[in-house]
């Protein structure tokens, strides 16, 4: 029995060229937004104070709301931002795979954190439903336009990333649905001044909720999924068993698992049974090569196995 580990370090030249492989991706993106970041979390944490004391000030229940959902987004991106340092720090004795697992937290964080701002503004909105308050309609548009600008300028930053990394998704997400969200507001403020309907600001309020909701469904699907070490969206578990059990030799295959060890690298361990004997360095070499360029797998570690016979305590289905 040969045990054989190889990992295919060509992602390092393609980081030095400022791109990388997404989770179960081909998408190649800009690996650092570091600048989007400060800009999207300065520009944003001045649009808060701004909107919650202009909501305050004019009434506006549905300008509040948005000012606590984008206190939620100023606080997911700083985590998000802290996630993408950490994982940059090298591997020690502890954390062999130095902290890369972090934006998989922050992502769930981010999507968790959302929820419960959710649960607080749909409160208050209720609240208001029943007691509705006057607003000061042009004090509402002016703000939720500055939003629309701010969110918009901030979501185009993040564009580029969000079909590689979860964690400038949900950054991207966000940023966009604060926008429709501020159009939402300046919308309900146009009606109640030409209406009087005071209820459409809690009203509007409630769909907010709704919107973000929908939103962060699938980063928190997708961030639960990958703190569980399922394997990525967007690679076929069935179609990467199906290649390594059709590589020359190989007369069986078993203990296959699939990872992701952060936002943007995924890992495989597997067990190759290969009676004719050890391969050989170029057919490992080979088999990463095929793994990184069909299933975006960077890492891989093979045990080589040459007696079908012998009892690998890791060969049943049932084991993990």
């Amino acid at each position: 029995m040969a045990q054989t580990h190889h990992h295919d370090h060509a992602h390092d030249r393609d980081d030095h060229a400022g791109h990388s492989h997404g989770p179960g991706g081909h998408v190649h993106a800009p690996t650092s937004f570091g600048k989007a970041f400060a800009i999207g979390i300065t520009l944003n944490t001045i649009f808060v104070v701004v909107e919650a004391v202009y909501g305050y000030a004019s009434g506006s229940m549905a300008l509040v709301a948005d000012a606590g959902h984008n206190l939620s987004d100023v606080l997911g991106l700083i985590a998000a931002w802290t996630a993408a340092v950490l994982a940059k720090r090298a591997a020690t004795p502890r954390y062999t795979y130095g902290l890369k697992g972090s934006s998989i937290l922050a992502a769930l964080f981010n999507a968790v954190f959302l929820l419960v701002a959710v649960g607080a503004i749909a409160w208050e909105a209720v609240l208001r439903l029943f007691n509705p308050e006057p607003v000061t309609e042009i004090t509402v548009i002016v703000v939720a336009t500055i939003g629309i600008v701010i969110n918009g300028i901030t979501a185009l930053m993040f564009a580029s990333g969000r079909n590689s990394d979860l964690n400038i998704r949900g950054a991207y997400l966000h940023m966009v649905a604060d926008a429709a969200v501020s159009v939402g507001v300046v919308i309900a403020a146009v009606i109640i001044m030409f209406t009087g309907w005071l209820w459409i600001d809690a009203v509007t309020s409630l769909v907010i909720c709704v919107l973000i909701v929908w939103g962060t469904w699938s980063l928190l699907r997708d961030s639960t999924a990958m703190s569980l070490a399922a394997v990525p969206r967007g690679i076929d578990p069935v179609a990467v068993r199906a290649y390594l059990e059709k590589c020359p030799g190989v007369a069986q295959m078993h203990d296959l698992h699939i990872w992701p060890m952060s936002t943007t690298e995924v890992a495989l361990t597997c067990h190759l049974v290969i009676p004719s004997g050890a391969p050989g360095d170029a057919y490992l070499m080979d088999i990463a090569e095929r793994l990184k360029r069909d299933f975006s797998i960077e890492h891989a570690t093979i045990q080589i196995e040459t007696d079908p016979n012998s009892a690998c305590a890791l060969a049943p289905e049932h084991v993990i």
